[in-house]
């Protein structure tokens, strides 16, 4: 599923009053955590990651971990919180531009 740049600017509208949902820590991304967020993408669609601390190259390794494993897309990226969406097909909660 690849989003439009007016579905990303209109989802990053709706995450700006979130919270992160899932906080990673010193472990970093795991299968645990990426099993938590794919609970988190069930329920609510766009969820807020924060991202555990080290360099630029390491929090990009860990977006593409979460992203591959819950088949979901990044939205924005701003310093250690990074927004992860995905529809969900049974039961979509957000209505997205066209």
């Amino acid at each position: 599923m690849s989003l439009s740049p007016t579905q990303r600017r209109y989802l990053r509208s709706l995450a700006h009053d979130l919270s992160p949902v899932i906080l990673l820590g010193n472990k970093g991304a795991t299968e645990a955590v990426a099993k938590e967020l794919g609970n988190a993408l069930d329920q609510h669609e766009l969820v807020k990651v924060k991202l555990s601390g080290g360099d630029k190259e390491e929090r990009q390794a860990q977006i593409a971990f979460l992203s591959g494993q819950t088949g979901a897309e990044a939205v924005q990226e701003i310093g250690h919180v990074v927004v992860l969406f995905r529809r969900n097909e049974q039961d979509p909660k957000l209505a997205l531009p066209r």
